[in-house]
């Protein structure tokens, strides 16, 4: 796949059924972090508020949800049932998204980046 050039080009190089996940995730997102912007960054669809928030992507067998390693270990009791490394977790396809759990997540890093963007413009 070549690099996409927004996230609407990403979600549509997937089929159907994976296009209708990763809009879940983005909508999601959208809804909790209105103002932040899509951007492309590793080849993967982000959202950015004072630095990246998340990431997030389509696999064989997943979603890759990508919060960094700090959400991974403060929701690590929450995210013991998916499989996870240090800032990934891996969402399965056949499963319904924990879109409640993503929604806790994207507001932690909301609430992480802006404390570390205030401590830099000090």
């Amino acid at each position: 796949m070549k690099k996409p050039k927004n996230t609407d080009e990403y979600i549509a190089s997937f089929e159907k059924e994976t296009q209708k996940l990763l809009n879940q995730v983005r909508t999601t997102i959208q809804k909790v972090a209105p103002e932040a912007t899509e951007v492309i960054s590793y080849s993967m669809p982000a959202f950015k508020l004072n630095g990246i928030l998340v990431w997030f992507a389509a696999h064989t067998k997943h979603i890759g949800f990508y919060p960094k390693a700090s959400a991974i270990e403060s929701f690590k009791k929450e995210l013991s049932i998916y499989k996870t490394s240090k800032g990934a977790v891996q969402f399965p396809l056949n499963k319904t998204l924990p879109l409640g759990l993503i929604t806790k997540i994207v507001l932690f890093r909301v609430k992480e980046n802006f404390l570390k963007s205030k401590i830099k413009s000090k």
